[in-house]
């Protein structure tokens, strides 16, 4: 179930009602009443989930959904105890199901100050929005303009920069943001439907753990539906992207314009350099090293430094830079008649 301090719960629909409003067809348990959204491997008996991909043939055997949604020809595979509906686009029928479930609480109403902070130690700028229910750890400074959205929690000791937006977070002690940071934006997913590309919901969290620094006009995104999570002390440079459903390691190291592609996972004490960029679903093993500039495609093992595009260990990289090079000065230009 999507966190109630960021989403509301609607009022649950049978499945026949869910199908007719997503344009699926009931296969069985059309009067079973859904509640709630949920991943085929986390979902209960009031949740709905889907199957995208054949590779997850053995999270639908094994889910306690109480529905599935599934294309023509994984009917047979649903679950018994599930009632299933039919789709060619089963994501995009999960999506708008979800529109249907759950809706991110919006920022309608702000609250006075005295209803968000622990005590009279935070202090807040000029132009501060609080969202209803955010709460404010002692020692806390919020700076002019930063927009804080309902449900929001911030730890103590913690330096919210201006005009930084922070939403759908939980934010540890001693974390600082600096300067226009946009925290728990929308992840970036989308699916196919026949009337083309829409946005998939997005119903996860930002947790920043304690000691996390984030430099100016860095990004990081919610998750999907899981959590988005920075590990204690990692520091992160300026203009840098970490997308949905990322999970990154204490005492990780970013510079600046890294990219990282939705549900990355990195140990602890992992290098990023300048303008790396990570491919999504990517593991990298703890106390890896990533040279500027390079482009992951694949897991990194840990304690491995890599390098290049695609990446791959530096010295492989080097031994192949400098054969190039040979290659290259050994071809002499033909003389001029």
């Amino acid at each position: 179930m999507p966190d109630a301090r960021f989403f509301e719960t609607l009022p649950p629909l049978t499945v026949a009602a869910l199908a007719a409003q997503i344009g699926g067809e009931v296969e069985r348990g059309g009067d079973r009443l859904i509640a709630s959204v949920a991943p085929l491997s986390s979902a209960d008996g009031g949740a709905i989930a889907f199957l995208g991909d054949r590779k997850f043939a053995a999270a639908l055997a094994a889910t306690q959904a109480g529905c599935v949604i599934v294309p023509p020809e994984a009917v047979q595979a649903a679950p018994a105890q599930a009632a299933v509906i039919v789709s060619r686009t089963p994501q995009a029928a999960w999506a708008m199901a979800s529109l249907r479930l759950h809706r991110p609480l919006k920022l309608d109403r702000g609250i006075a100050r005295s209803e968000a902070v622990e005590d009279d130690t935070v202090v807040i700028e000029p132009g501060v929005v609080l969202g209803e229910g955010v709460r404010i750890g002692r020692g806390t400074r919020i700076c002019a303009n930063a927009v804080i959205g309902p449900g929001v929690q911030i730890g103590r000791e913690c330096v919210i920069g201006p005009n930084v937006s922070v939403a759908f977070g939980l934010i540890g002690d001693r974390v600082k943001l600096y300067a226009g940071a946009r925290i728990g934006e929308a992840g970036f997913g989308a699916t196919g439907t026949a009337a083309g590309a829409m946005d998939i919901p997005q119903l996860g969290r930002v947790i920043l753990q304690d000691g996390v620094t984030v430099g100016a006009n860095s990004c990081i995104d919610r998750g999907a539906y899981d959590d988005t999570i920075i590990g204690e002390n990692t520091k992160i440079d300026n203009l840098v992207m970490v997308g949905h459903n990322c999970v990154i390691g204490r005492n990780n190291l970013m510079a600046a314009n890294t990219g990282i592609s939705g549900s990355v996972t990195s140990g602890d004490n992992v290098i990023f350099g300048g303008k790396a960029g990570i491919g999504d679903h990517i593991a990298i093993g703890e106390g890896a090293r990533i040279a500027a500039g390079a482009g992951v495609l694949a897991d990194i093992p840990a304690g491995e430094t890599w390098s290049g595009y695609p990446a791959r260990p530096i010295r492989q990289f080097l031994r192949e830079t400098v054969w190039l090079a040979k290659q290259a000065s050994s071809k002499k230009a033909p003389k001029e008649s």
